[in-house]
């Protein structure tokens, strides 16, 4: 994969325009990833995110004794499911900070049985995990967290299940919720399954999309509300024979903002109005903004319609793509408030924290709470060093403040450690500039 150098220099840049190809999403290609692998037959994936994350899923499942291939040089990979199991009954597993991985591997190696252990780098032991664990020992498995109660690491020993009703909380992470919906089949031989989730259900639409590929392969699931969630008894995962994933909706936020901010129009290929990813509602809040955004079944464009708008809004939905908005922000004609998103305190860094931090060194004046980001904008924008946490997230969204905006110039911007793109987008900087062009 691309490998860049320990920081990277972005000049002011005029103007934003073109057209970009999206990676594959990494929601889908790690659900993919595994559902093929506990089904029965075998399922051709055609482009797969390449990155680090789904190269630690690939890893894992290769060292669970599932059998893939690459298609030469493509994103194109063959799966041959184990119908439910897993080859090798014994494992040691590095997760790295992939939680698209260890969360729904955890929940299906508690099932399915055998002797696991599962660890990844230090911000992954940071990142909770004990709600799930508790769901599922609740009902039989035996999971334990070796080192700090409710966080990773995890060793995994083969339990005695009971079919009964699951209770998870909802206001952590959703993944905690897509694993046990994901292996809840597993679970669902004899009976019919229930999960019932404790309190806010937060990320709703990456549930949404666990619930569609549960369907492509085979799998029904009946909702009631977001509060319960069942599974017929007798279902199994059979393999759709062939899958396409579609282009990650979260990257394409910065695109997307890009021309939004800096007159446009920017268009991105793989999403749109067809697309099963929640994250395309993204463009409801630069349209809130003011912002001139187009729609095709397969693609999306947007373009600068002036000075963006201060916005006021709940982020629960789309809070990987929020943070484009909080760059955004910096580009507003007055302060901006992004509520509801507390879970930005446990992803890959404290985002919350994080980018109260960098957008200060912009000039902005930001006001940081439990669960909300206030950004008021500056003037004018300052040159910064830009710390990225080893947050592949940070790193993209932050590039945009290069960008001349109606309301104020960009900044010379030095983005430290760009390299952690590589966990989702591996070339970003070199596609961004593609569609930046530098100022005069």
């Amino acid at each position: 994969m691309r490998h860049y150098p320990p920081h990277i220099d972005l000049q002011p840049a005029q103007r934003a325009q073109g057209t970009v190809c999206l990676p594959g999403s990494k929601s889908i290609s790690n659900r993919v990833l595994l559902l093929a692998a506990l089904s029965e037959g075998t399922t051709d994936i055609r482009d797969l995110l390449a990155s680090d994350d789904t190269h630690v899923m690939l890893t894992a499942l290769q060292s669970l004794g599932i059998d893939w291939q690459r298609s030469g040089t493509t994103q194109d990979y063959i799966v041959t499911g184990g119908a439910g199991k897993f080859p090798n009954q014994h494992a040691d597993l590095f997760m790295g900070n992939a939680g698209t991985a260890i969360r729904p591997l955890t929940a299906a190696l508690a099932i399915v049985g055998g002797d696991y252990t599962l660890h990844g780098v230090a911000r992954m032991h940071e990142r909770p995990i004990g709600d799930l664990v508790d769901a599922l020992n609740a009902i039989g498995a035996k999971i334990a967290c070796t080192g700090v109660a409710g966080f990773p690491p995890l060793h995994i020993r083969t339990g005695q299940i009971q079919p009964h009703a699951l209770d998870v909380r909802g206001n952590v992470s959703s993944q905690f919720l897509t694993a046990l919906l994901m292996v809840a089949p597993l679970i669902a031989r004899t009976q019919t399954v229930t999960i019932n989730v404790i309190g806010e259900l937060i990320s709703k639409p990456y549930i949404e999309i666990t619930i569609n590929l549960m369907r492509r392969f085979g799998v029904e699931v009946e909702r009631n509300g977001w509060q319960s969630f069942s599974i017929a008894a007798a279902q199994r995962y059979v393999s759709p024979g062939r899958i396409h994933v579609e282009g990650d909706a979260s990257s394409a936020s910065y695109f997307l903002a890009a021309g939004a901010i800096a007159g446009g129009p920017v268009r991105v290929e793989g999403v749109g109005s067809n697309s099963i990813q929640g994250d395309v509602r993204f463009v409801e809040a630069l349209q809130q903004m003011g912002a001139t955004i187009t729609m095709g079944e397969n693609w999306i464009e947007a373009s600068a319609n002036g000075v963006l708008k201060a916005i006021d809004a709940d982020f629960n939905h789309i809070p990987d793509a929020a943070m484009t908005i909080a760059i955004a922000a910096l580009y507003a004609d007055g302060p901006s408030t992004l509520r509801n998103i507390g879970s930005w305190r446990v992803k890959e860094t404290d985002r919350i924290h994080a980018m109260a931090t960098e957008l200060r060194k912009l000039g902005a004046t930001v006001e940081e709470g439990a669960d909300t980001l206030r950004i008021t904008p500056p003037a004018e924008l300052t040159a910064a060093e830009i710390d990225t946490y080893d947050d592949h997230r940070m790193a993209m969204c932050f590039s945009l403040a290069s960008l001349d905006g109606a309301a104020r110039r960009g900044a010379q911007i030095r983005i430290n450690d760009p390299d952690c793109v590589a966990k989702t987008f591996p070339d970003y900087f070199d596609v961004f500039a593609t569609v930046a062009t530098p100022s005069l």
